[in-house]
């Protein structure tokens, strides 16, 4: 029997957009939802036409967090919650990816699904989102990176001051540490469409290699950044996208790239 489909794909243009698709349980995270969500991440990585996914929700929240029931048993017996193929959408374990993601958060944005969101690169959230990282208050640590994002994100007491109380905050407050990035009044996926749309529009291989190289300055230090920084520019200098870049300029036209 075919697996329910509780991920959806839209290819829209170079931008893919993967919705959370289990609206009648708040797109809480159960097993299946967990695989799908990584094999959408593949599709992302491995498709050459797309270049930027957007993450959003379908219903009215984001997602209530973990269903505990059915992913705790095989936390516990050390089971492999992501596919073989799949591309942890968390980013701790296997390689990263390389194209960025926009995420786009309303109602209920807990536990995972802050944690999803920390992993992504921008994220847009509608003034009404409700976050909380309440792991604490079931007697567990967050696993999807919490304790690492959180830290890197808004500071050692910013993020002590949510994980250890499980206290909920407003978009407002999240704008203010820096969770997300832009705040909307109304449905945030318009908005989220129109930033991924935008670096879509930007050279692919320019895109790819600016996030590699923040994302090693983050993880292994400013040294080990700027060691790769002039062999990635020297490369990118060879490209035909490089090329269409100059003379775009030079034509005073949009550039038209190609990711080659």
């Amino acid at each position: 029997m075919a697996e329910e489909s509780r991920i959806s794909t839209e290819p829209r243009g170079h931008v893919l957009l993967i919705g959370l698709d289990r609206a009648d349980k708040m797109n809480a995270f159960d097993p299946p939802m967990l695989r799908q969500l990584a094999e959408a991440y593949a599709l992302l990585e491995r498709d050459p036409s797309l270049r930027v996914g957007v993450v959003f929700a379908h219903g009215a929240n984001f997602t209530a967090g973990l269903d505990l029931g059915k992913v705790a048993p095989l936390v516990a017996q050390g089971e492999n919650l992501f596919p073989e193929g799949g591309v942890d959408p968390f980013g701790l374990y296997g390689p990263p990816r390389s194209k960025p993601v926009v995420c786009a958060v309303q109602g209920r944005c807990l536990t995972i699904g802050i944690e999803l969101l920390l992993s992504c690169d921008v994220t847009v959230a509608a003034a009404d989102t409700r976050f909380g990282q309440i792991e604490i208050k079931r007697g567990i640590v967050p696993f999807g990176g919490a304790t690492l994002r959180w830290v890197q994100t808004v500071g050692w007491g910013n993020a002590m001051r949510y994980l250890l109380t499980g206290d909920e905050l407003s978009a407002d407050e999240a704008l203010r540490l820096g969770l997300v990035q832009e705040v909307v009044p109304g449905a945030p996926l318009d908005r989220a469409i129109a930033i991924a749309e935008t670096i879509a529009r930007q050279a692919p291989l320019a895109v790819q290699a600016t996030l590699r190289n923040a994302r090693r300055a983050l993880e292994q230090g400013q040294a080990a950044a700027l060691g790769e920084l002039m062999p990635a520019l020297r490369a990118l200098m060879a490209s035909n996208d490089a090329r269409e870049g100059l003379m775009s300029f030079l034509e005073r036209r949009e550039a038209k790239f190609t990711g080659t």
